[in-house]
């Protein structure tokens, strides 16, 4: 291919400007990632708990009323 065809290929622009801006993230170091990942973790888990407990409770409820 050469440099002409290359220049005028849809889409080459972009892909050279987005490989630059790629090489200016400042990329989280590990440590950042495991806190990062273990806060997601534990939030999940809590809503979870959230959930299943009013789950429950609403159930319940309907239960106690729908009989009555």
């Amino acid at each position: 291919m050469s440099k002409e065809i290359v220049r005028t290929f849809p889409g080459m622009t972009f892909l050279r400007e987005a490989k630059a801006e790629l090489k200016k993230v400042t990329w989280p170091g590990k440590m950042q990632i495991w806190y990062s990942t273990l806060i997601v973790i534990v939030f999940t888990l809590c809503v979870s708990i959230y959930l299943g407990i009013l789950d429950a409770l609403l159930t319940w409820l309907f239960r106690v009323f729908s009989r009555g």
